[in-house]
């Protein structure tokens, strides 16, 4: 993307200068008097953000099934699911992984928390709508914190062993941890930097952002400032450390990390390994990175130049399909369908999401969408395929919105005619209990339908950040004959209440 003539380039970045919640009230008062002006000269136009947001609370207790909101003090820019620690009756107990954005008076951290997350049809409708947005919530609790270098821009999890994550800050490197091997800190001005169980190395440039853990095989992807899809195995570590490399599979025992000494107490030292390869074909900034749910040699990159490239590690360095204009902007996020690895879904700056399916794109650079998705009013910052239902995923912008579409929904005409005719193709659900941009989420996968989500309120409520772990009723996406069957004999079970004196 050209900058523009009259201005200098500066480097983009998607979280801007984090703010704590700290001196909110004097921001109010200076919001409320700049409020008060603009008012002034201002003509009815759209319901305000808080309009929107009483309305949606209000609607709290019919969308949801449950709803968890967790204020905040320092914005994280990723929330990941961790591993699950045990089942209740009513309840089950889970790790989650974010992160604390800092403006340097205290160290950035990465922060393990324990999440109790309440199973389906057991809370109380009149219950969930009733927190208090400056409150944290009693359902999450710290559990552990790690000293970061630099703020965290990126948390991924291993699949294999998800007490193994991988972070991206502002360096060319990627960093690993063992979160449960790791010493709890306490995260105050000065104290050094937690060291990290395995640094990554092969970058030349900062990679902030793009990142992805293989589902197959202990595989981490990358992608940087410096164009280029960086690939390493975790497994090369271990190999190079043990005695002999054969003896190790990539699913044997013990933690996955091992330690070598080398004397040094430099905070950010540690064991380093190189990569496996690197993949040169984008032309701008690599955004997004995702591997092929059926194969460690097969990913996909998107970038800023617009492009969605696949590649394939058995045929060389060089891009096996580049789909030259997947967007009309940058690309921000791309994700791979775990259960149809045909289809690659794909969110932009031109607030838009496609879907892509590889049979239909050609190594000379075309490749149509099967389907675009336009729902955002502005650019979308994270997409991801449910766990639960193959054709469902959601989307997330910087309008504040994480929208929930389904695209065996599009083109059909079973819809009621009742439907708001504005309401755009293959969207059934939009939770829009965030403030402010909604920089990441993630389905849980051992909790069916649940989401974590996470809001950066720098811009709307005077800084730091919005929690937010939900899953819609389960009325929306159940089959519609088998709702109506249910609420048929709710009526008749309320009907029969009434006649009795």
């Amino acid at each position: 993307m050209e900058p523009a003539a009259n201005t200098a380039q500066v480097p983009k970045k998607r979280g801007r200068k984090p703010k704590p919640k700290e001196d909110q009230q004097q921001q109010q008062q200076q919001q409320q008097s700049a409020g008060a002006r603009m008012k002034e000269g201002r003509k009815a136009q759209q319901p305000s953000i808080d309009d929107k947001y009483t309305q949606w609370k209000s609607l709290v207790p019919v969308l949801y099934d449950w709803l968890a909101n967790h204020n905040l003090v320092w914005p994280s820019l990723s929330c990941r699911w961790g591993p699950q620690l045990e089942q209740a009756t009513y309840k089950n107990r889970q790790r989650l992984y974010l992160s604390e954005q800092t403006d340097g008076s205290v160290p950035n951290t990465l922060v393990i928390a324990n999440c109790d997350v309440v199973k389906s049809r057991v809370a109380a409708a009149e219950h969930i709508s009733q927190f208090n947005e400056e409150a944290r919530s009693p359902f999450v609790k710290k559990y552990k914190t790690i000293i970061h270098p630099g703020e965290v821009n990126r948390i991924r999890e291993l699949p294999q062993n998800s007490k193994i994550v991988a972070t991206h800050t502002d360096s060319p490197d990627v960093l690993i941890w063992d979160v449960e091997a790791q010493p709890n800190r306490h995260a105050v001005l000065g104290a050094t930097n937690s060291r990290p169980d395995l640094i990554l190395t092969g970058h030349q440039d900062n990679a902030e952002f793009a990142l992805a853990m293989c589902p197959t095989e202990p595989y981490v992807l990358s992608g940087g400032k410096d164009k280029l899809v960086v690939l390493w195995s975790i497994q090369d570590h271990i190999t190079s450390s043990a005695s002999d490399p054969a003896t190790k599979s990539p699913g044997s025992g013990g933690s996955i990390i091992k330690k070598t000494g080398d004397g040094s107490d430099k905070a950010t030292d540690g064991p380093s390994v190189g990569p496996r390869g690197i993949y040169q074909g984008h032309e701008d900034t690599v955004e997004d990175v995702a591997f092929c749910p059926s194969s460690a040699q097969e990913f996909c990159s998107v970038g800023d130049d617009s492009c969605l490239i696949l590649w394939d590690a058995r045929t060389g360095t060089s891009p096996a399909i580049k789909v030259e204009r997947a967007h009309n902007a940058d690309l921000h996020c791309v994700d791979w369908n775990p259960q149809d690895d045909n289809l690659i879904l794909t969110g932009s700056a031109d607030t838009s999401v496609c879907m892509f399916d590889r049979r239909n794109l050609t190594s000379n650079g075309v490749g149509l969408p099967v389907y675009k998705f336009e729902g955002h009013k502005a650019a979308v910052l994270c997409v991801q395929w449910s766990p639960d239902k193959a054709s469902v995923f959601g989307s997330s912008a910087e309008d504040g919105l994480l929208n929930i579409w389904d695209y065996e929904k599009v083109g059909k005409k079973t819809e009621r005619p009742t439907r708001a005719p504005s309401s755009p193709a293959g969207l059934f659900f939009q939770h829009a209990g965030h403030r402010d941009k909604v920089v990441d989420f993630h389905w849980n996968a051992s909790d069916p339908w649940t989401v974590v989500s996470v809001s950066d309120d720098c811009d709307t409520t005077g800084g730091g950040g919005t929690l937010q772990i939900w899953r819609m009723s389960d009325l929306i996406y159940r089959p519609e004959d088998e709702v109506l069957a249910e609420l048929e004999k709710f009526k008749s079970h309320v009907v029969s209440c009434a006649s009795k004196p």
